[in-house]
C-alpha cells in the first residue's frame, strides 16, 4: 500500500457503516491498480463518552497504528491522519477484508490450537468462548495490554489472508486502568521472549506518540509497557473494571 494514497488520495463516501457508534464511514480511493477500500473516521463524528476527552477517538486510532509500528508486529492497518476529509480531520484506514477470529465451542470439544476464556449460554446450549493460541494472537493481547485497550471485542480481532489485524482503537491509552478485552486466555502465564524483546526494545522509542496523545498519556503507556516487561506474565484481571466487553462479539 502506498501511504501517499491514504494521505492525499480523493475519498469518495461510499456510506456509513451500520454498526458504527462514531459516523465512520466506509470509502474508496481511486490507485492505479483499482479502488482501495478504507474506513475513514472524522473526528467531528464521535460520541462523546464519560471517560475520555472529547474529540480524541480518532487521534487514538493513530496512536494505536504508531504504537504497533513501533513494535513491529503489523497488528493494525495501515493508517493515516487527514486534516482535509470530506467531514474535516480524522483517521483514514486500510479496509480490512477478514472474519472475526473468536471462537465458540461446545464444553470438553475445544481444538488443538486454541484456548478458553469464558462459557456463556446459547439457544443450542453452552459455549466456550475461545481465542487462538499462536504468535500473532499473543502479540495482539501484549499490544492491548500497553494500548490499554477498554474495546477489544471479537468483532474488532480479525484474521485474513495476511494475518490477525485489530481494529477500532478509539478506546485506548486511558491513564487509569481499562483493560476489557475478550483475550484473557493466556493469563497469567509466560509471555514468549520474543515479545518481551520486542517491547522491551521499542519503549524508548514511545515519544511518537507525542503527537497524537498527552504527555501523561504516553508516560502511562511506558509504564504499562515497562511492568508488562518486568513481569514476564500476561496479566490476569485487575477486577477493578469489567474484564470483558459487551457484546462479546
Amino acid at each position: 500500500m502506498n501511504e501517499e494514497l491514504l494521505l492525499s488520495g480523493k475519498l469518495q463516501v461510499l456510506g456509513r457503516l451500520p454498526d458504527s457508534s462514531n459516523n465512520a464511514l466506509l470509502c474508496s480511493l481511486a490507485d492505479e491498480s483499482g479502488p482501495v477500500r478504507v474506513v475513514y473516521k472524522p473526528q467531528a463524528g464521535e460520541q462523546p463518552l464519560w471517560d475520555f476527552p472529547p474529540g480524541t477517538l480518532s487521534r487514538r486510532e493513530k496512536a494505536a497504528a504508531v504504537l504497533d509500528g513501533l513494535l513491529g508486529w503489523g497488528l493494525v492497518p495501515e493508517t493515516a491522519w487527514r486534516e482535509d476529509g470530506p467531514a474535516g480531520p480524522g483517521t483514514v484506514q486500510l479496509w480490512v477484508e477478514g472474519s472475526i477470529d473468536l471462537g465458540a465451542f461446545e464444553p470438553g470439544r475445544i481444538p488443538e490450537g486454541w484456548v478458553p476464556v469464558v462459557e456463556a449460554e446459547t439457544e443450542e446450549g453452552p459455549v466456550i468462548v475461545t481465542h487462538r493460541d499462536d504468535s500473532q494472537t499473543l502479540r495482539m493481547i501484549a499490544f492491548d495490554v500497553i494500548a490499554n485497550n477498554a474495546d477489544r471485542k471479537g468483532g474488532h480481532l480479525l484474521r485474513a489472508a495476511s494475518g490477525l489485524f485489530g481494529i477500532d482503537h478509539g478506546v485506548t491509552f486511558h491513564e487509569e486502568p481499562k483493560l476489557r478485552t475478550v483475550l484473557w486466555g493466556k493469563a497469567a502465564e509466560p509471555i514468549p521472549d520474543d515479545i518481551v524483546h520486542a517491547v522491551d526494545a521499542a519503549i524508548e522509542s514511545f515519544d511518537a506518540l507525542g503527537p497524537w496523545l498527552t504527555r501523561s498519556e504516553v508516560a502511562a503507556t511506558r509504564r504499562r509497557a515497562r511492568d508488562l516487561v518486568d513481569a514476564g506474565r500476561f496479566p490476569v484481571p485487575a477486577g477493578q473494571w469489567p474484564s470483558l466487553p459487551w457484546p462479546l462479539i
